[in-house]
């Protein structure tokens, strides 16, 4: 009971994640209201195949996703809450975006394979309907986990683990435009939000500790002089 009560203190942090909840049952909300009023295109979609192999690495985000959230949650408390926001924000961003500007796609083609990959893009296309696509969750929140993985400071120093969380995070991202989940425009938006997301998670809030941390130093030269 005391080793339970120990290792349920060393990971509350983990029970953060249930703040989802409520996004999803949003999400869940705006899938069956949303009419799209805007059809994200772009002529770059037309020159980009249907592959229904990428329909692998499309479905590989939610193991990308899972570990990045139990590895950093056990290894590093601070990079877990840094990515944890970046996430959360995000999806509550694109959130306000689908609400605001309902938006949807119409890329995607008529599927008569019967193959195994034939039949899990169809079976994705039943259950997740083509709207509310832009930004792009698959790309942000693919880009949140490679941000995560590299800023925790004995992943950043392994350029092998640096390099395949790199081309996860490509590979996933490119997935979703080969399997027409996605407008290139949708994951452009993505990456723009990623952009202000980085900025403000991670790059403003180590100057302002940096700025504490030098506040601090200043503080003590000067009781120590006195």
């Amino acid at each position: 009971m005391v080793k339970f009560k120990k290792l349920l203190g060393d990971y509350k942090h983990f029970f953060i994640l249930l703040l989802y909840v409520p996004l999803y049952m949003w999400f869940l909300y705006l899938e069956k209201t949303i009419v799209p009023k805007y059809y994200m295109f772009s002529p770059f979609d037309l020159k980009i195949p249907f592959v229904k192999e990428f329909v692998v690495p499309y479905l590989f985000w939610y193991i990308y996703m899972v570990f990045g959230f139990i590895y950093l949650g056990i290894v590093s408390k601070k990079d877990y809450y840094k990515m944890f926001w970046f996430i959360f924000i995000g999806m509550f961003i694109c959130y306000c975006v689908y609400s605001i500007f309902p938006n949807g796609q119409n890329l995607r083609p008529t599927i008569t394979g019967n193959d195994i990959f034939s039949r899990i893009v169809d079976g994705i296309y039943t259950i997740d309907t083509p709207t509310n696509v832009a930004p792009s969750m698959h790309v942000l929140n693919s880009i949140a986990i490679h941000i995560g993985l590299t800023g925790y400071e004995p992943f950043k120093k392994r350029l092998g683990l640096r390099l395949i969380s790199l081309i996860l995070m490509v590979i996933i991202s490119v997935s979703t435009v080969f399997v027409k989940q996605h407008s290139i425009l949708d994951g452009l938006w993505a990456i723009a939000l990623s952009i202000a997301l980085y900025i403000a998670i991670y790059s403003v809030s180590d100057l302002i500790k940096k700025g504490r941390g030098m506040g601090k130093g200043k503080k003590k030269t000067i009781m120590s002089m006195e």
